[in-house]
Order: C-alpha cells, then sequence, then structure tokens
C-alpha cells in the first residue's frame, strides 16, 4: 500500500501541481468578487457620501415642497415701444385664469397629457432616469431634446428661484435642484393621491396662449367650454399639445375665417399644432398603457376620428385686446424672442407667464405707423367704396396703381424695417388690418405672421446672392458675359428656363443680366456656382428654408425654395452690412419688477462674414443702379428723393413667382453718420410682401398683376416718407475696390472696335486684363499693307471693321454651345427671329431689355462675320482681338423638381410714339 501508495504520489505530481493551481483558482475565484465588492462598495459609499453631499449642497436656499399648492401671480408685464413711452401692450400676471379641482377634469384629457408629456407619470418619483439617460444618448447624437417630466415642469414653474430659471450659464445647477426639488415634491404628496394634486396644478398653471392661463380658461377662450367634461375626443389632443410651446401653437393665431364669418383651423398637418394634436392621437391609439385612467374606453376607430374632427374655435372678444395692443405682429415676436431668452430650452417660461416685467423694444412707433399705412394702400385701400376718400383718411396719396389694384387678388401684405448695422427692428408688419375681422376671408388673414410664420417664394429677389456668390469667389465680376439665349440644360433633367418676355438677348454682362432680371443668365450662374453651394451661402447670409437641402434644382436661383420673408429681409441686411451676418432681435431691456436686469440690455453682436466687404459693395452697387432712372429707366421710377427732390442712393430688387403667388421687393438705403443716427436715422432696409394668406394665386389672365404693381411702390412710399429728411449718404466703399471701363456688350477690354463702354467697379484684381481667359473677338483681316480691314460685298469695298465672334464663347458647356449656335443662326438674320429648343413656346432673337432703355443702341456689339466669299481670296485673317472674359467651371446640378419662375415685366407703359415717315411731295396740279 505504501509503495504503491508512494508509487501513485510520485507518479502523481502534475496532478497535484494541477490541484493545487486549482485550489489557488478556487481561492482567487472566491477572493476577486469579494475583493470587486469590497471596491464596489467603497465606490458607492463615497459616491452616496458625495449624492447626500450634492444633496445637501444643492437643496440649500430651496423653498418647501408644501409651497406648491400656493400659486401667486405679480403684475402684468408691459411692453414698450424703443422710447420706453409708448406701451404696444400688457399681458401676463394670470389676469385670466379659472382654476378647476381633480374631479372636473376628464380623465382622457389627464390620459392625453401624460402621454405626451411624462407618460412614466403615474409610477416615477418625480424623476424618469430611462428619459434621462435617453435624451443624453439622443444629446450625444446631435438629437438634443428635453427630458422633463411634469413635476420637474411643475417645480421649474412654481418652486425654482426665476433668477436660476432665466440664467442659461447654470444649467447644470438648474437640473440639478429641479431634480430634487422633483423627489422632495413628490415624498411630499405620496400615492394616487398626491399625484392627483401634482397634475392639477400642471394643468391649472400652464399657459395656453391667446391670454389663457389654466387649462379651463383655455377651453373657454378656444372653443367656449365652461365644462372640461363637454370637451370632445380632438379638443382634448389640442388642449394637451399647445403647453410645449403656447405662442406658436396659440389656435387663434393659426386660424383663419370661414365664409360665414367662423374662426378655423385648417386640417393640415404643415400646421405644427395640428401635426402634435394628431402625434398625440396616434400615441393614445398604439399604446393601450398611455391610457391609465380610461383604458379601453375609447377604441382606435375613436382616435382616428377625432384627427378628422374640424377645429372650430369660439368667437373671439378682440375689442379689449385691440385696446391695448400695438404693432400686435411684433408683440408676438416679442414674446417669442423673450420665451427664448429667459428661458431657452425649458418646456415652458415661468419668468415670462408669471409677468411684472418692463420690455423695452427695438421698435419705433412712428416708423411703424408708416408701415402699417402704406401696407394698408396696398390691401385694404384700393377694395374700399370709396379708394381716394380713403386715401385722404390714412394718409397717403392716391396713387394710380391704387386705382389699378380695384380688380386684382392682392387679398393681404406685409412688411418690416430693420437696421442692418445693429440688427433692430424697427418695423413689423406681419399682415394687413390685424383687427379688421370684417375683412377675413382665407386670401387674407389680417391675425397670420407672413413674415415670419409664412414659407414664400422670394422669386427673383434670390438672384443677388447667386450672383454674389461668384463675386466673393473671385470666379465672376459685374462685367462677367453671359450669353442670354433658351437653353436646355442636359445635366438638370432637361430644365429650359426662358426670361419672362420669351426674348433673347444674346451677350449681356452680369450688371445688365441682374438690372433687368434675367433667368437664362442666372441659371447659368448657378450652374457655375453650384447648387449646393449658393444654398449654403444664402444661409450664411440669414435665410432659413423648409427644407435642409436644396430641391428645386436650378430653379434655386429664381427664388423656389421657400423661406420667410422676415429671414429673406435679414438676408438683405447682411448684403447691405458689408456682408456681415448679425441677425436681428426685438428686444433692447427687460427688467423685472425691481427695475433689475434680466437679460443683459442688448448690444450688436459681432457680424459673421457671409462674404467680404468688396463682394457685398459690388453688388450693393449693381443693386443701386435699379433706382438710378438714368440706368434703369423702368424700375428707375422707384427712385428715392429727398424733400428737396435730390434722388437719395439705394437699392431695390423686386420678385413675381409664377401665377404671382408672392410678390416681393427688398431693398437698403446708405448709412447714416454718427450725427444722422443720433437724430433718428436709421441704416435702414426694407422688405415688402404681398399676395394672399393662403398662397392661392393673385395673377389671372384678365388680370395680371406684378411686383411692380404694388410691392415696388409700396416699398417706395414707405421708404420716401420715412427717409424725407434725412441726410443723402452714398453707399461706404471699402478698400480693395477698383474701377475699369470694359467693352459694353462682353464686359472685357476695350479694343479699337468697341463702340461702347461701361465704368464698372472690381475687387482688386478681378478687372479684366489682356492676358485673362478670353471668349469674345473681333474677326477682321489685313489688307496687303498688314492694316486691318474688312472684305464685303463680293470684296468690291475693303472696309476696316470689327466682327462679333461667338463661335467659341461657353464652348465647355456644351448643351450652352449648342443653343449659342442656334441663337447665332437666327440672329444673324436679325431680331425677333424666333426659334429655341421648346417648339411649343418659341422665343425671339432681341437686341435690348426694353425699347424704353438702349443705352448702347440696337446692336448685339458688332456685326457677325460676312458669308459671302470673295472672287479674289484675301490675305489670311490677322489673330482675333480678344474680349477678356473670367473662365467658368463645369457642374452637374440635381434633376430639377420645380417649375420655372418668371420675373415680371417693367410697369405697363405706353411704348414711345414713332414718328410718321415724311411724305413725298405730290405734282402739282
Amino acid at each position: 500500500m505504501q509503495a504503491n501508495r508512494d508509487g501513485r504520489q510520485a507518479g502523481s505530481s502534475p496532478n497535484n501541481g494541477a490541484r493545487r493551481g486549482s485550489q489557488r483558482g478556487s481561492s482567487l475565484a472566491v477572493a476577486l468578487p469579494m475583493l470587486l465588492f469590497a471596491t464596489m462598495a467603497i465606490v458607492a459609499l463615497f459616491g452616496f457620501v458625495a449624492v447626500v453631499g450634492v444633496f445637501a449642497l444643492y437643496s440649500q436656499g430651496l423653498p418647501p415642497a408644501t409651497d406648491l399648492e400656493t400659486i401667486q401671480f405679480s403684475s402684468q408685464s408691459t411692453i414698450y415701444d424703443r422710447t420706453g413711452t409708448v406701451q404696444l401692450a400688457t399681458f401676463g400676471g394670470g389676469q385670466n385664469r379659472s382654476p378647476v379641482t381633480y374631479d372636473q377634469i376628464p380623465p382622457i384629457l389627464i390620459d392625453a397629457v401624460t402621454s405626451i408629456e411624462d407618460k412614466s407619470f403615474w409610477t416615477n418619483t418625480g424623476v424618469d432616469p430611462v428619459g434621462v439617460v435617453s435624451a443624453a444618448f439622443d444629446t450625444i447624437r446631435g438629437d438634443s431634446r428635453g427630458a422633463s417630466t411634469i413635476t420637474q415642469q411643475l417645480v421649474r414653474q412654481r418652486l425654482l428661484d426665476p433668477d436660476l430659471v432665466a440664467d442659461p450659464n447654470r444649467t447644470i445647477e438648474r437640473k440639478i435642484k429641479e431634480i430634487i426639488q422633483s423627489v422632495r415634491v413628490t415624498e411630499a404628496y405620496p400615492g394616487d393621491a398626491g399625484k392627483q394634486k401634482i397634475i392639477t396644478a400642471y394643468l391649472n398653471q400652464n399657459y395656453y396662449g391667446n391670454g389663457s392661463y389654466g387649462v379651463l380658461s383655455a377651453a373657454k377662450g378656444y372653443f367656449g367650454v365652461d365644462n372640461l367634461q363637454e370637451l370632445t375626443l380632438g379638443q382634448v389632443a389640442l388642449l394637451a399639445a399647445i403647453p410645449q410651446s403656447p405662442s406658436s401653437y396659440d389656435l387663434v393665431r393659426n386660424a383663419v375665417k370661414g365664409p360665414n364669418g367662423e374662426l378655423y383651423v385648417p386640417l393640415d398637418e404643415s400646421i405644427p399644432v395640428v401635426a402634435r394634436r394628431n402625434y398625440i392621437l396616434d400615441l393614445l391609439a398604439s399604446d393601450p398603457s398611455r391610457r391609465v385612467l380610461t383604458g379601453n374606453q375609447y377604441g382606435a376607430q375613436d382616435f382616428e376620428n377625432a384627427k378628422n374632427e374640424p377645429i372650430i374655435l369660439a368667437p373671439q372678444d378682440t375689442q379689449q385686446q385691440q385696446q391695448q395692443w400695438l404693432a400686435p405682429h411684433f408683440v408676438w415676436a416679442v414674446r417669442d424672442e423673450l420665451a427664448n431668452k429667459l428661458c431657452a430650452g425649458a418646456d415652458t417660461c415661468p419668468e415670462l407667464e408669471r409677468g411684472g416685467l418692463k420690455i423695452i423694444t427695438t421698435l419705433d412707433y412712428n416708423v411703424q405707423q408708416v408701415a402699417e399705412k402704406w401696407v394698408t394702400a396696398g390691401v385694404i385701400l384700393p377694395h374700399q367704396p370709396d379708394p381716394e376718400a380713403f386715401a385722404a383718411q390714412i394718409g397717403v396719396p392716391f396713387e394710380p396703381w391704387m386705382r389699378k389694384l380695384e380688380k386684382l387678388q392682392v387679398n393681404n401684405g406685409a412688411m418690416i424695417a430693420i437696421d442692418y448695422q445693429t440688427g433692430e427692428i424697427i418695423a413689423y408688419v406681419g399682415s394687413a388690418g390685424y383687427y379688421r375681422d370684417d375683412l377675413s376671408s382665407p386670401q387674407f388673414q389680417p391675425q397670420f405672421d407672413v413674415l415670419g410664420d409664412g414659407w414664400r417664394q422670394p422669386g427673383s429677389a434670390f438672384k443677388p446672392f447667386n450672383y454674389v456668390t461668384g463675386i466673393n469667389n473671385g470666379t465672376m465680376t459685374a462685367a462677367s458675359m453671359f450669353m442670354d439665349v433658351t437653353t436646355t440644360f442636359d445635366n438638370s433633367g432637361g430644365y429650359t428656363p426662358k426670361d419672362w418676355d420669351l426674348l433673347e438677348r444674346g451677350p449681356v454682362r452680369m450688371r445688365t443680366a441682374l438690372q433687368w432680371s434675367m433667368n437664362i443668365p442666372a441659371v447659368k450662374a448657378l450652374v457655375d456656382n453650384g447648387v449646393d453651394n449658393v444654398f449654403a451661402e444664402a444661409q450664411k447670409f440669414g435665410m432659413s428654408f423648409q427644407n435642409d437641402t436644396p430641391s428645386a434644382g436650378l430653379s434655386l436661383t429664381l427664388g423656389t425654395e421657400v423661406s420667410h420673408p422676415r429671414d429673406v429681409a435679414e438676408a438683405y441686411a447682411t448684403m447691405a452690412n458689408e456682408g456681415n451676418y448679425i441677425g436681428y432681435t426685438t428686444i433692447l431691456e427687460v427688467q423685472d419688477s425691481t427695475g433689475k436686469d434680466l437679460v443683459a440690455p442688448y448690444a450688436p453682436p459681432a457680424g459673421q462674414p457671409a462674404v467680404s466687404p468688396q463682394a457685398a459693395y459690388v453688388m450693393t452697387n449693381i443693386l443701386a443702379s435699379n433706382t438710378d432712372p438714368k440706368q434703369n429707366p423702368i424700375w428707375g421710377d422707384f427712385a428715392i428723393r429727398s424733400a428737396d427732390g435730390t434722388r437719395r442712393p439705394a437699392t431695390l430688387k423686386t420678385g413675381t413667382t409664377q401665377d404671382a403667388n408672392d410678390l416681393v421687393a427688398f431693398g437698403y438705403l446708405p448709412p447714416p453718420d454718427d450725427a444722422g443716427r443720433a437724430a433718428g436715422e436709421y441704416a435702414l432696409d426694407v422688405g415688402v410682401w404681398y399676395g394672399n394668406s393662403d398662397g392661392s394665386p393673385v395673377l389671372t389672365p384678365q388680370n395680371p398683376v406684378l411686383s411692380t404693381d404694388v410691392a415696388a411702390p409700396s416699398w417706395q412710399g414707405f421708404m420716401q416718407e420715412v427717409s424725407n429728411n434725412w441726410t443723402v449718404n452714398d453707399f461706404p466703399r471699402p478698400d480693395g475696390i477698383v474701377e475699369a471701363d470694359v467693352d459694353a456688350w462682353s464686359g472685357g477690354v476695350p479694343t479699337q472696335w468697341t463702340t461702347q463702354t461701361y465704368h464698372e467697379v472690381f475687387i482688386s484684381g478681378t478687372q479684366p486684363t489682356a492676358a485673362d481667359t478670353t471668349k469674345v473677338g473681333m474677326q477682321v483681316v489685313p489688307d496687303a499693307n498688314g492694316d486691318p480691314q474688312l472684305w464685303v460685298d463680293g470684296c468690291a469695298t475693303p472696309t476696316e471693321q470689327g466682327f462679333l465672334d461667338l463661335d467659341n464663347v461657353e464652348a465647355d458647356h456644351s448643351d450652352w454651345h449648342a443653343a449659342n449656335a442656334d441663337w447665332i443662326a437666327r440672329a444673324k438674320q436679325g431680331p425677333g427671329t424666333a426659334g429655341g429648343p421648346d417648339p411649343a413656346t418659341p422665343t425671339k432673337t432681341s437686341f435690348t431689355f426694353d425699347p424704353r432703355n438702349t443705352p448702347y443702341g440696337k446692336s448685339w456689339g458688332a456685326p457677325f462675320p460676312p458669308t459671302t466669299t470673295c472672287t479674289q481670296a484675301p490675305p489670311s485673317p490677322s489673330p482675333t482681338i480678344e474680349f477678356t472674359l473670367p473662365p467658368t467651371t463645369l457642374f452637374t446640378p440635381p434633376p430639377v423638381t420645380q417649375p420655372p419662375v418668371t420675373e415680371p415685366p417693367p410697369p405697363t407703359e405706353p411704348p414711345p410714339p414713332t414718328e410718321p415717315p415724311t411724305p413725298k411731295p405730290t405734282k402739282a396740279p
């Protein structure tokens, strides 16, 4: 046994080692978890201590959780104009509040509110950890959103220091205190009974827009309901939707007037409050766990039917508000900006809703009254029984353009004035006649803010931002030549834009093309600049678009991407401000009831360059030529003159969209000097919109209407009245601008055969030189002595002359080049020769924009080369005499998804009279 045992022991040493290793492993297996547990316990202990420390630190100074039941409100807030003396509006202070008890609230209303605001309301501790973590991950992914429970929202409104809520630099501190206080509130009000008190306080506290505080006041104000149990399923979902954004979801602001005078909100999901209502109904239908109180009381079809329920509003008593609010659309804009400044990122804004604020705004009420007057002149005046008497009543001269509008379908208008050096909004008219409910219709919705909420096409007013992109990049100049020739752009799905009058003018410079708002050169410039580049550049100027990426293809340059008119005006303000974007504001100061500043007094921010000051100046110089009758005898009718008749430099660009859905005019004046600003002058940028509130067209074949019929004269009337006694200044010229004479057609260096020149402005270094890439030349042949001369008429009469050689122009674009060749063949036959790539709508060759404007004569710059053959062969031709033009680049745009836009013709005027031919003398009898 011993030997055997010894033998086994000797031979089993590896197994013993394995067992010893196994024993060590077993010991480690036991020790490691214990070590980890001990470590975690220590960490947890320190974490617990840290949490307790944080809880103790941030709990200091918090009011008792039971203060939730004490609802107190201070005085109303007051909004003033920029002088602080004209009261525009008062609001807030809870003046319109009707508290309810829990048993007065229908269970489905509570289910709708918790389903959208706080799904775990009945079971959470005041905070939803899953929601917090989910929101944090979404924020990391760039999709920032809130994660506040109903209890947190209520705490933020009632149980936190207003200064803390309003301070964006203390967001982390606010969140920690908000969480602590929410947990304390849940502990102070435990169980279902406690949750009932919390949800009741929440619904009584909320602001619902339209001056209504608390859910019952909102039900009364919107639906005429005195008992919440009478609410329909659709109305319940609407009341649950509004608190997220009371200003933008305000049902009255989103309503239109029906044929019988009733107010209703169209069932259109492009209206945000309608989309949110339907989303809430879908949540309730698809997730039974959200129907905590109602269970299966409602079926899926009930919720679907509620989505089709008309949103009819009770009659609104606006008389009291009318007496209180001046510049009402502006007041709404102030409230929106206040909510953002005081409670940025918060679901609700207790500081705004509590009231007691004094707000000094940017509005100049004197200028505002002028703006309202001129918008009224274009919308309401033409449809009065006695327009001339009404003009005298509102204080405007009765002019022919107003008479013309009597039979036209222009039913609404808007105007904004911005000081482009400060970003301050000086006047703001979101629609005509805010309180004129007697005139309301789908076409005229006076309470709709077209400027800030309407998505409208800027039309040809967008073109300057396309051209300035090329100027800023150094690939184009104001003298760059484009062939105004009807072209099918093969790389854009066969898109064939045309000029509004179906004429083709051949070689034109950028200045001329923009001055007369030609469509084809603008599209060619967009091809070279790139659709995405121009879209992004417009955003730098301040334009917002309904789509995040361009969807209009090459029609982008014709203004088919929709934007807010306010933002287009802001983009023009950026151009005026030497290419520096500073945004806009409606507020100068905000103080509480003690005179303490709640936000820092406004100071203009440092500008963000959209383009260089030089590029902005060149574009300003082009646009300013539009109001100079010597350069533009048609749009020059809208010149601005001072009290002594001196023409004031001013830019102007109009736009008319297809079917005339939108008629716009934008432009600005030179900035004032220090003395002028001290005297009340502004660096004034003004945008005007006319059309119909519902987007319906105003253009009919019988009564065509254009931007020059209403937008431009309204813009001119306002500009002239406001600036009448201001000092006449010019636009300041930055360093780096040079001047040079160019050939009037090619834009190149003048040659000995140039007959007309234009004195152009350039960014230094971009002016044409003989060494630049060339596109156009004058073809001549030398005689026996080497002198240039032209052989024509069978060589009978040698004549020195230049030729227009366009054979290789735009040859780097095959589709353009083919269209140019067709145009050349027709142009050789003279103006008026029809043809082009679209047989259904042929276009005609033409010398000039309009018979009233032939500054360089009726010509394309020179004759074409002769087609006759000499019997005696002339010597070999000399080198082409070159006109300098910048090079172009090839860009392949995406397919076009929207139709082209046409630019308005000039104001209707009779053509200049023609003299009858002198009769031949008759023989004497």
